[in-house]
């Protein structure tokens, strides 16, 4: 497996799982707990040794190397075109954000501020659960600054969900993830032509990725 193409597969599986997550959220009122937490903790990993370790390792992306894998293969229905919408969009901010230093500096400064300030709380918390306080201050993060920019990503989902300050939160900090998830990929030379042209190989990639796991 070619390295670039990994490191390339595994940062866009972070996108397709924080729009999954946005998808599980919004609809069910919950999301899976062990994507979720490799997502958030991805916000704050800003210096790491390789793309693995930005998720926490391979199996923290697991949940959106099978989303990818199966909307790439061409698998579609109501759900999979609602992630595909969120997965366009979130790559489109990131594009966006790109070009807003700006806006880009106060995400960097912000992520900066809240890791120095969840190091106390973390110290705490005992258990594997993210902290209510981080997803309150990730989604404050999302609001003052990629909620500036247009298009904004619309959710869709219940409204008694959506409506609970605790998942509104959780919805904002998850498609924080997927702009960071985005940004990452970007980097690494991803591009919306290869979603068009390279699906196959992304496919097979995930598939040699999720082998491993």
């Amino acid at each position: 497996m070619n390295s670039r193409d990994k490191d390339r597969t595994l940062a866009l599986a972070g996108v397709f799982q924080a729009a999954r997550l946005v998808q599980q959220l919004a609809r069910h009122g919950q999301a899976d707990s062990d994507a979720l937490r490799s997502s958030i903790n991805s916000i704050l990993i800003t210096d790491a040794d390789s793309t693995d370790a930005v998720y926490g390792g391979v199996q923290g992306t697991a949940l959106g190397l099978e989303n990818l894998k199966e909307k790439l293969s061409g698998t579609n229905g109501a759900e999979n075109l609602e992630l595909a919408r969120y997965v366009l969009a979130i790559i489109q901010l990131a594009g966006k954000l790109g070009k807003q230093g700006a806006v880009l500096n106060a995400i960097r400064q912000g992520i900066e501020t809240i890791a120095s300030q969840m190091a106390f709380f973390s110290a705490e918390n005992n258990d594997k659960s993210i902290h209510p306080t981080l997803m309150a201050k990730l989604a404050e993060l999302y609001t003052q600054t990629v909620s500036t920019l247009t298009p904004r990503i619309m959710v869709n989902g219940e409204h008694g969900y959506l409506s609970n300050p605790t998942i509104a939160n959780s919805v904002r900090a998850a498609l924080l993830a997927g702009i960071r998830s985005a940004f990452l990929w970007r980097q690494l030379g991803g591009s919306r032509w290869q979603l068009l042209f390279n699906r196959n190989r992304i496919v097979k990639t995930a598939e040699e990725i999720l082998r491993a796991v």
